[in-house]
């Protein structure tokens, strides 16, 4: 019974313990009527559960931090033993000296012995060994912090992505809903000049094809906001409805987003966390490098302790011991040695994975400030092309009341200024990306 209660004890403080941090997380699986792209990325932060692993990953190092100081400080080791057993003497070999002969007549007698032993040591040098090993322990955390970092940037350019993709299907729905109005008011028009006879029967045909394939484009614009809503619940690590509606405009200039290459290259380089990761995990096998070195001398500890045995509990002796322990391994058959050329050849391995990675950021920096330089282009030539387009489909519905156009020119006209509509979309979504990618690329969150 009473473990039980102790069951329950433990389960109701967990319980308590973590119920603040549930209800927060419950709090953001409730979404707003309207997303904006900074609370996305607020309860992307805080529910995605690769920055959840990565934090648990930051903790586990930590505590391997305090794992390796632990031979630093003095190990204290208290036991107790009860047994009972007979009392017969035989000597060890080479026992001659007085009072080293064995028991004349062995018995089956046995007797109580109480064993109880209070044992200290500390370590004073090992050359380093445990030191370097502690601080490539600290070495390997401030590595995995910067992993996590790195890995909240990369959740962040995630989140942005499909938000943006979320805000142009958004906008996609409008422009096929804005195509599918304008057609219905050229259907209206085409029937009522079909009625009086200054039409043909065909135009009107047509101009229902055409209202057809625009209520097929509304469903698909509609189908694909759904589903690009769903990958950006994803993304945050929303388990709820995506039953929100994206808000936001497109995104604006990063400061410094025109600099030169070599400046943005500097700025990612000191700031990028999976570089300086790179040069932790360097750090930290260098340390290693040098405590597995330090193995090629000795260890010096001292001890004491105190025992308190007999054979009678109420009439135990006390006895104290202390001392120095000099350990020094001369051979272990090329062990150490051996060890050493393994951490030199994962220092140099390390070396190249971070020249790969400065690369690699280069190139990052690189693309993705070309793709913002043309996507401004593209964005003013689809301007230039969706305000030509609208004119045209003005000209082709004044030519076709006036019965010069014919209805294959206005349904041209039509589908010229949907599919300039929809560039102007995908050349902003590339910006907005471009953008996000770039953001990501200098290590600014």
């Amino acid at each position: 019974m009473s473990r039980r209660l102790a069951v329950a004890m433990v389960a109701l403080a967990t319980g308590a313990a973590v119920a603040p941090a549930r209800a927060e997380m419950d709090a953001d699986q409730t979404l707003p009527a309207e997303l904006s792209l900074e609370t996305a990325l607020r309860i992307g932060r805080r529910l995605q559960p690769q920055l959840r692993q990565a934090r648990a990953l930051t903790e586990a190092a930590e505590a391997r931090v305090d794992q390796a100081r632990a031979p630093l400080l003095p190990q204290v080791n208290l036991t107790a033993t009860y047994s009972r057993a007979t009392n017969n003497f035989a000597p060890p070999p080479g026992g001659t000296s007085a009072g080293m002969n064995p028991t004349a007549d062995p018995s089956l007698t046995t007797y109580n012995f109480w064993r109880n032993s209070l044992n200290a040591i500390q370590l004073i040098w090992d050359f380093g060994q445990a030191w370097q090993r502690k601080s490539a322990a600290r070495a390997t955390a401030e590595a995995q912090e910067e992993t996590e970092r790195a890995t909240q940037l990369s959740t962040d350019l995630a989140i942005r992505a499909a938000f943006y993709q979320a805000r142009a299907t958004r906008d996609a729905v409008g422009v096929a809903h804005e195509t599918l109005v304008n057609q219905n008011k050229h259907v209206d028009q085409i029937q009522a000049f079909t009625e009086v006879g200054t039409r043909p029967e065909i135009d009107l045909l047509q101009a229902r094809t055409v209202q057809a394939n625009a209520e097929v484009a509304l469903i698909n614009a509609q189908n694909d906001y759904a589903t690009a809503r769903a990958i950006l619940n994803q993304t945050m690590g929303v388990e709820a409805p995506a039953s929100y509606e994206v808000v936001g405009a497109a995104s604006g200039p990063l400061p410094g987003e025109e600099t030169p290459l070599e400046t943005m290259v500097d700025e990612a380089l000191r700031a990028r966390p999976d570089v300086a990761a790179k040069v932790a995990q360097l750090r930290a096998q260098d340390l290693t490098n040098r405590a597995t070195a330090a193995r090629y001398g000795p260890a010096l500890s001292a001890t004491a302790g105190a025992t308190y045995n007999g054979r009678e509990v109420d009439n135990l002796v006390w006895n104290f011991n202390g001392g120095f322990i000099l350990a020094w391994p001369i051979f272990e058959g090329g062990l150490v040695r051996a060890s050493v050329r393994e951490g030199e050849a994962r220092s140099a391995g390390l070396r190249a994975e971070i020249d790969l990675v400065r690369q690699q950021v280069r190139v990052e920096v690189d693309q993705a400030r070309l793709t913002i330089i043309a996507g401004k282009a593209a964005i003013a030539a689809a301007e230039r092309s969706l305000a030509n387009a609208k004119a045209r489909l003005d000209l082709a519905e004044i030519r076709y009341r006036t019965g010069v156009g014919n209805g294959i020119e206005l349904s041209d006209a039509q589908l010229a200024a949907t599919n300039a509509g929809f560039q102007r979309l995908q050349a902003t979504l590339r910006l907005d990306t471009a953008r996000a990618q770039l953001q990501k690329a200098l290590g600014r969150q």
